[in-house]
């Protein structure tokens, strides 16, 4: 009996070990990716749990656990017609709205990303440009509806210090990948 207790005490010890080990580990990795230093990269293809099940889309574990952190995303700035002053709509693919000829009707995929302007930005339209760009800043997971009723699940409040490359007093330009 006392084999038995000595045993299962040393198991005991050592699954707790190992979680407190793991515990540690992801706590390292989160501050260190996920603070104020390093953003964690994130994909617009693990936005979603796969395979799509009965229930359709749901979040995934790992998008839900980049809510509230930096985050860094390469994507495209959606195209419109009647751009706004002080955030854009980012995707995984470029994308053109018609807001006249569709209204209500897009063609935004799922994985739309809210990206609102640092407050030194607010007043301006950014610029849509050919091919990707990498954005950084702190994302948000959750339903939000602004004052115009645009309502979306995903936000991402752009770094303060994301540089605005030849922009003017109305227009932003951000750097494209690889500038």
């Amino acid at each position: 009996m006392d084999a038995d207790f000595a045993v299962t005490s040393l198991v005991r010890r050592s699954i707790a070990g190992v979680a407190s080990a793991l515990v540690l580990a992801s706590a390292g990795m989160a501050s260190a990716q996920g603070g104020e230093g390093q953003p964690i990269d994130l994909a617009f293809a693990t936005f979603f749990r796969q395979p799509i099940g009965p229930r359709g889309l749901e979040f995934s574990a790992a998008l839900r656990a980049a809510d509230g952190q930096r985050v860094r995303l390469v994507g495209y700035i959606v195209t419109r017609e009647h751009a706004v002053a002080g955030w854009f709509l980012f995707t995984p693919r470029p994308v053109r709205l018609s807001e006249d000829a569709d209204g209500d009707a897009d063609d935004l995929p799922p994985a739309t990303v809210t990206v609102v302007l640092p407050e030194r930005l607010r007043e301006q339209v950014v610029a849509p440009q050919p091919g990707p760009i990498a954005i950084t800043g702190r994302l948000h997971v959750g339903r939000a509806e602004d004052a115009s009723g645009h309502v979306s699940w995903l936000h991402l409040d752009l770094d303060p210090e994301t540089p605005a490359t030849g922009s003017t007093a109305t227009t932003v330009v951000l750097p494209r990948v690889g500038q």
